[in-house]
C-alpha cells in the first residue's frame, strides 16, 4: 500500500505565517485550491484529482476520486517515519487506579490483530460494527481497527439504555457488537452486559457475534455461539491488512444525542474527515506531531471521535483517554493531575467541567499544587462559555482559554480562536471568528441577512467544507428536511447568535432557548451570563416559561459554589439582569437548586426542564448522567 512516510513531518500547509484574514478569504474565494493543499498532509493510496464535486447539490462530495485508509494515516504511516517508540495513546484511570501507555507500534498491533478479529467474525467492507464501550483502550482499538478492514462504525455511549441502543442497532444493522462487562464510575459499577442482552432481545435486526472485553471489576455471563472474550480471540489473532477505500466512503456513522423517534446517524466520510481533522489539529490547536493532547470528553461524542481518536492520532501526537472525572476522582484537582503527569500541552474539555471544578475549588487551590508548565492552551466548547467562567480560567490558569463551537453534525470546528495560525484578539461570550470554509450568515426567518449586531439564527452557506455531515445514514430526505429545507442554500445550524462589527461570532443558545416576553425577544443565553457573573452563582440555567400576560418570561436556576449563602441572591441576581438587561426582561423568579440536570457530555437539559415546566409529560433522556437530579427538580419546575 502506498503512502508518504513523510506526510506528517511537514509544515503547515499555510507555512504557519499566513494570517487569519487571509486564510479564510482563500478558503472561501477558490476552496478547491485551499482544500487541495490541505489535503496534501494526508497519505493517499489515489491522490484526489477532484476536490469538490458540486454536480449534484446539496449532496456534495470531497475527493469523490481519491483512496485512502484512515488507519494507516493514524497509525502505519507514523510507525514507517520513525516515531514507532512513540507514545500514542495514554490511558488514566483514576476509577481504577490504573495506567497504561501504548506505543504507536504497539497501538498499531493491538489494532491489526483487532481488526484479524472482526475479518474472522464475518465483518468485511462497507459492514457496520456498534462499540458500546466504557473509556478503555479496547474502545479505542475497536475503533481503528474497524477503520482499517474499511467497516463502519458507530459507537453508542456506554450505560445508554437498552432500548435507545436497540433503536440504534436497528437503524445501524451492525454485524457484530463489542462491547465490556462493566463501565466504572466514581461511586460505582455500571453492568453493560445486561443491558446489552435487553438491547439485542428488544432490536428486529439479528447480530451474528458480540466481543465483550471482561473487566477486572465485574465479571458477565456470555451466551454460547453468540458472545465472544475479547482477549481470548486476541490470543489467537491474524492481523489484517489495511483495505483501500474510497474517500466518500463512511468511516462512522454517530447518532445525536437526545434524539426522539427515529435515530438520527450523522455520516463522516474517510476522506475529507482526515484533510480537515489534520487542517484543524495544526491551525486550530497549534498541535505538533510529537506534543500531548488531551480532549477531556467520552469516545461516544463526536468530540471523542474527533479530538481522543482521530485527529491527534493522524497527526502523529499523543492522545490522552481518561477514564473519570473533573470532580471527585479524587478531587477538584483531577485534571490538573492528569495535565501535570503527562505533559498536556493543549487541553480540551466543556465549561460545565470547568464550572464543576470552580465549584469545589473556587480559588483554585489545587491549581497551584501541580506544574502545569506544559499547559500552554485550555480549548472549551459543549456548552456557552459564560464569561466569568472564562475569566475565572484565564486568571487562575494563566494560558489562553479559548472558546469555539461546533456540532455533531460538522466534526470540528466551525469558530474558533486560530491559535496555530494566529491569536487573535479574545472577546468574552464569542468563539471568536468563523474557521477556513465555514461561510457564516446570520439570517431573519424570511432569509434576509442580519446586520452586525442583529441576532438571528446562525447558518452556513453550501457547500460545507470538508469533514461535514454529507448526509444522514440512510436517510437524505430527514438530511435536507433536518437542516437545508428552511434557508435553501443554507445549512440550518438550529443556534441563534449575531456577528459583530468586526466579524466575531456570538452563539446565544438554541433558537428554542430564545423566549417572547411581551413581544420582545429575549435570548435565555444573555440573562444567563449577567446571572454567572455574580460571585456566589456556580453554573445556571434560564428558562422561559408561560405567563398568562406576557406570554413568556424567564425563570432562573442557579447552583451556588461551596461555602456561598443564598441568602439575599434572589433580589441580587434579579437586580443585575435589571441593571444589564432591562425590565423588559421581566426575570422575577429565581431558585437555587442542588444541581442542574444535564447530559453525560455536560449538556444542561433545558428542553427538558422547559417541557416539564410546561406541564408535559416529559420522560427521563437517555443521555441524562444523573437521574436522580431531575427528578429532584420536577416538583420545583411543577410544583402543582
Amino acid at each position: 500500500m502506498p503512502y508518504s512516510a513523510q506526510a506528517s513531518e511537514r509544515p503547515p500547509v499555510s507555512g504557519g505565517a499566513a494570517r487569519y484574514a487571509e486564510l479564510f478569504e482563500w478558503s472561501l474565494t477558490d476552496p478547491q485550491a485551499f482544500w487541495a493543499e490541505a489535503a496534501r498532509d494526508v497519505s493517499w493510496i489515489r491522490e484526489p484529482r477532484t476536490v469538490l464535486d458540486d454536480s449534484n447539490p446539496p449532496y456534495y462530495r470531497w475527493f469523490p476520486d481519491a483512496q485512502l485508509n484512515t488507519c494507516v494515516n493514524a497509525l502505519d504511516r507514523h510507525v514507517a517515519a520513525g516515531r514507532a517508540d512513540q507514545p500514542a495513546l495514554i490511558y488514566d484511570s483514576p476509577v481504577t487506579g490504573s495506567q497504561r501507555t501504548y506505543t504507536y507500534a504497539e497501538l498499531l498491533d493491538e489494532t491489526a490483530r483487532f481488526a484479524g478479529v472482526l475479518r474472522r467474525l464475518g465483518v468485511a467492507k462497507g459492514d457496520r460494527v456498534v462499540v458500546y464501550m466504557p473509556m478503555i483502550p479496547e474502545a479505542v482499538i475497536a475503533m481503528l481497527a474497524c477503520a482499517r478492514i474499511g467497516a463502519v462504525h458507530s459507537v453508542v455511549f456506554g450505560g445508554f439504555a437498552p432500548h435507545e441502543l436497540a433503536s440504534r442497532i436497528d437503524d445501524a444493522t451492525p454485524v457484530v457488537v463489542v462491547s465490556a462487562s462493566c463501565g466504572i464510575e466514581s461511586s460505582r459499577t455500571v453492568e453493560y452486559k445486561p443491558m446489552l442482552d435487553a438491547a439485542l432481545d428488544a432490536a428486529e435486526h439479528r447480530v451474528g457475534a458480540c466481543v465483550i472485553v471482561a473487566r477486572d471489576q465485574l465479571r458477565c455471563s456470555m451466551i454460547e455461539n453468540r458472545d465472544h472474550d475479547w482477549h481470548e480471540l486476541m490470543a489467537t489473532a491474524e492481523p489484517a491488512e489495511p483495505v483501500a477505500v474510497a474517500a466518500t466512503d463512511p468511516l462512522y456513522v454517530l447518532y445525536t444525542s437526545g434524539t426522539t423517534g427515529a435515530p438520527k446517524g450523522v455520516v463522516r466520510d474517510n476522506g475529507g474527515h482526515a484533510v480537515a481533522l489534520m487542517w484543524s489539529m495544526r491551525h486550530v490547536y497549534d498541535v505538533r506531531p510529537g506534543e500531548v493532547f488531551w480532549a477531556a470528553s467520552d469516545v461516544g461524542w463526536v468530540v471523542g471521535h474527533s479530538y481522543i481518536v482521530y485527529g491527534p492520532l493522524l497527526l502523529g501526537a499523543t492522545t490522552v483517554l481518561y477514564e473519570g472525572k473533573p470532580v471527585g476522582t479524587p478531587d477538584p484537582g483531577a485534571f490538573w493531575r492528569v495535565a501535570a503527569e503527562h505533559r498536556v500541552k493543549v487541553l480540551f474539555t466543556a465549561p460545565t467541567a470547568i464550572r464543576a471544578i470552580r465549584k469545589e475549588d473556587p480559588d483554585g487551590t489545587h491549581i497551584r499544587r501541580h506544574d502545569l508548565s506544559a499547559l500552554k492552551y485550555l480549548f472549551l466548547a459543549g456548552e456557552r462559555l459564560d464569561p466569568d467562567t472564562y475569566h475565572w480560567a484565564s486568571h487562575q490558569l494563566g494560558v489562553p482559554v479559548v472558546d469555539h463551537w461546533w456540532q455533531t453534525e460538522t466534526g470540528w470546528p466551525i469558530a474558533a480562536n486560530p491559535m496555530g495560525v494566529e491569536a487573535l484578539p479574545f472577546k468574552a461570550g464569542s468563539p471568536t471568528v468563523p474557521m477556513p470554509g465555514y461561510d457564516v450568515r446570520i439570517l431573519h426567518p424570511d432569509g434576509d441577512r442580519c446586520e452586525p449586531g442583529e441576532e438571528g439564527v446562525v447558518c452556513l452557506k453550501l457547500p460545507l467544507p470538508p469533514g461535514t455531515l454529507p448526509t444522514l445514514w440512510n436517510d437524505d430526505a430527514r438530511y435536507q428536511a433536518s437542516y437545508l429545507c428552511e434557508h435553501p442554500g443554507y445549512y440550518l445550524t438550529g443556534d441563534g447568535g449575531y456577528l459583530d462589527d468586526e466579524g466575531y461570532l456570538f452563539v446565544m443558545g438554541r433558537v428554542d432557548d430564545v423566549i417572547n416576553v411581551a413581544g420582545h425577544r429575549l435570548s435565555t443565553g444573555a440573562i444567563e451570563s449577567v446571572i454567572a457573573a455574580h460571585p456566589a452563582v456556580a453554573e445556571c440555567a434560564v428558562i422561559g416559561v408561560a405567563d398568562e400576560i406576557k406570554g413568556q418570561v424567564p425563570r432562573g436556576f442557579v447552583v451556588l459554589k461551596a461555602g456561598a449563602s443564598p441568602e439575599g441572591l434572589a433580589d441580587a441576581l434579579i437586580k443585575s439582569v435589571r441593571d444589564e438587561i432591562g425590565a423588559v426582561a421581566c426575570f422575577k423568579l429565581v431558585d437555587v437548586v442542588a444541581a442542574l440536570p444535564k447530559t453525560r457530555s455536560g449538556k444542561i437539559l433545558r428542553k427538558t426542564m422547559r417541557g416539564i415546566a410546561h406541564g408535559k409529560d416529559e420522560p427521563m433522556p437517555s443521555t441524562i448522567e444523573d437521574p436522580g437530579v431531575l427528578h429532584a427538580l420536577r416538583p420545583i419546575l411543577r410544583p402543582d
